[in-house]
């Protein structure tokens, strides 16, 4: 006696849709409002990481790695490479360019200040915030604020980034 399967089947499409895998629901430049915050998640940085990046940057300046060094010139340990702080604010680590991946044309400026030093030990809490929407033609300006806090609460980096996206 042959034993049947009382598991039911999965439902199979009729043909594969690449568009049903988006992470989020795609949304175009009239969907976004200004004051939408579009967070990573925390990351604490380690030596490792630091190390990582004065490999890739060639920046060999003492204080990102020497200790005593950092001490002899006022700071309390190494200093995490600003550039690698503000590779937090990368709009990759947010799900923002799932939103907009659709309509989006370029990555048109950043600019920053760097407030507070960082060091390895720190957890870092990057977000960006929408603050402007400037239509323009067939295309518009997305203007979003970048900011950094720390673990203690302290704003670590303060910047902005422009971004440039079809309109409908």
């Amino acid at each position: 006696m042959e034993k049947q399967n009382s598991e039911p089947q999965a439902a199979v499409p009729a043909e594969f849709d690449p568009d049903a895998f988006l992470v989020v629901p795609a949304r175009t430049f009239e969907d976004l409002r200004i004051g939408e915050v579009f967070r990573a998640p925390s990351r604490t940085l380690t030596d490792a990481h630091a190390a990582a990046f004065q490999t890739v940057s060639a920046d060999n300046h003492p204080v990102h790695y020497d200790v005593e060094w950092a001490r002899k010139h006022g700071h309390s340990a190494p200093v995490v490479h600003g550039l690698q702080v503000l590779a937090f604010t990368a709009p990759g680590a947010t799900l923002f360019p799932h939103f907009i991946g659709e309509v989006f044309i370029s990555f048109l400026e950043v600019s920053c200040t760097f407030l507070a030093e960082v060091h390895s030990g720190d957890t870092l809490y990057p977000a960006l915030t929408v603050t402007g929407l400037e239509p323009q033609g067939g295309n518009g300006v997305v203007v979003t604020a970048a900011t950094i806090h720390n673990q203690r609460g302290q704003l670590v980096l303060s910047g902005q980034h422009k971004y440039l996206l079809r309109r409908q």
